[in-house]
C-alpha cells in the first residue's frame, strides 16, 4: 500500500484526540471550526437510496432487473445498500463491538497503536497540512490489509482480545463482496465481467478506517468529515445502528443516508468513475455531529494495484461517449493532497 504521508516537515502534531476535547465539555478549538458555519438545517430530506440484493447479483446468471437497479444506482447517488452479503445482523454487531471498545480504552492504551510520521496506518486524528486547514472532528484508526500478504500487524490494537480475529473475519467477507460487486458493475453496463476486476488487480489493498465522532456543542460549526470523495474503486461502510449523520451531495442538495442496521452502504469511489468513463458517479459526501451522541464508523476502502495505469476500459469510450479523464497512476499517493485542500483530484483529470 502507497505510503500518502506527507513529508514530516510539513505535519504538525495535535495534542488532544477529539474525543478528550469532547469529554472536557470544552468549547471546540477555532482550528475545527468553520467560520461561517456549515448551513447544517433541519430539514435535510432523506435520500432514496437503492436497496441491492447480492445474492441476485452472483454470476454466471445475475438478476437482470437487479443489474438495471444497481446501474441506476451508481449512475445517480453514486451508492446503495447491500443486503444478503453473507453476514448476520449478530456479527455485523460483533464488528461494531470491537471497534466501540477498542475507542474506550484509556488513552494510554489507544497510543500504543498511534501513527507516526512514516506512515498513515495508526491511531489517531486528521494530519495537519496547512497553518488555515479546518480539522475533522474525528479520531480514527487506520489500518491496512494486503490481499495478497496479509496484514502488517504492527498497528493492529490487541485489545481488545478479539479485535484482529474479528476484523480479519469481516474483510475476508468483503473481499468476496468486492469481486461480486466490481463483475455486476461491469455487465450493468454491457462491458466484459471481468474488466474493473482486472483493473483492480491482484495486488489491491483494503484501508480499513475505524471513525469515532464524538458529539460536540457547537455541533453547527463542526463537521466529521469534510466534504469529499473517495479514492478507492468502491467504499464498504459499516454505519451506526442508531446515530445518522452521513451526507451526499447531489444537484447541490445534501441528502441525509438512512441507517439500515443489517445492511452495508457501498459507495463508488473516483477510480471507478475514470473506468467507467463516467458513467458511474463517485459521490461527495460528508459527516455531521450529533450535539448528544457519539457516533461510530467503519469504512473499508478497496484500492486497486497502485501500479495498475487506471483509465476508462474498453467499450467504456464511443461516439456517444468521448473519452473523459486522463490515464493515471498511483492515484492514491496523490488524492490526499487534493483532499486536505478541499479539492478533488478527479476534476483535474477531465479531459
Amino acid at each position: 500500500m502507497a505510503d500518502n504521508t506527507p513529508p514530516a516537515e510539513k505535519t504538525k502534531s495535535i495534542a488532544r484526540c477529539v474525543q478528550e476535547i469532547s469529554s472536557s465539555s470544552k468549547e471546540p478549538p477555532r482550528r475545527y471550526c468553520y467560520r461561517d458555519g456549515i448551513g447544517v438545517c433541519s430539514d435535510i430530506p432523506v435520500m432514496e437510496i437503492a436497496v441491492i440484493d447480492i445474492d441476485l447479483l452472483e454470476s454466471p446468471c445475475p438478476n437482470i432487473q437487479e443489474l438495471d437497479k444497481l446501474r441506476s444506482a451508481l449512475s445517480s447517488f453514486g451508492c446503495f445498500m447491500a443486503i444478503n452479503h453473507g453476514m448476520t445482523s449478530s456479527f455485523l454487531d460483533k464488528v461494531r463491538l470491537v471497534s466501540k471498545q477498542f475507542f474506550a480504552l484509556p488513552m494510554e492504551e489507544k497510543q500504543k497503536y498511534a501513527k507516526n510520521d512514516n506512515s498513515r496506518e495508526g491511531y489517531g486524528d486528521e494530519v495537519v497540512y496547512a497553518e488555515n486547514q479546518v480539522l475533522d472532528w474525528n479520531d480514527r484508526l487506520i489500518l491496512g490489509l494486503c490481499t495478497a500478504d496479509q496484514q502488517q500487524v504492527g498497528f493492529w490494537p490487541k485489545n481488545p482480545a478479539n479485535f484482529m480475529e474479528t476484523v480479519l473475519e469481516y474483510t475476508t467477507k468483503l473481499q468476496l463482496i468486492t469481486k461480486v460487486v466490481l463483475k455486476a458493475m461491469a455487465m450493468s453496463l454491457n462491458l466484459d465481467n471481468r474488466c474493473f476486476l482486472d483493473k483492480y488487480g491482484d495486488k489491491a489493498t483494503l484501508r480499513l478506517r475505524f471513525n469515532l465522532f464524538p458529539p460536540c456543542s457547537r455541533h453547527n460549526q463542526v463537521l466529521g468529515l469534510k466534504p469529499h470523495s473517495d479514492a478507492s474503486a468502491i467504499t464498504i461502510v459499516l454505519q451506526d445502528k442508531e446515530v445518522e449523520g452521513l451526507q451526499i451531495l447531489k444537484d447541490d442538495q445534501w441528502f441525509q443516508v438512512p441507517v439500515v442496521p443489517e445492511a452495508l452502504l457501498i459507495n463508488i469511489g473516483d477510480q471507478i468513475e475514470i473506468m467507467s468513463n463516467g458513467s458511474f458517479k463517485s459521490p461527495i459526501h460528508r459527516v455531521v455531529i450529533n450535539p448528544e451522541k457519539e457516533r461510530f464508523s467503519l469504512a473499508v476502502f478497496c484500492l486497486p494495484d497502485p501500479d495498475t495505469d487506471i483509465e476508462p476500459v474498453d467499450g467504456s469510450v464511443n461516439d456517444a461517449r468521448p473519452r473523459l479523464y486522463k490515464k493515471v497512476n498511483n492515484y492514491v499517493s496523490t488524492f490526499l493532497q487534493f483532499y486536505y485542500q478541499g479539492k478533488r483530484l478527479i476534476d483535474h483529470l477531465n479531459i
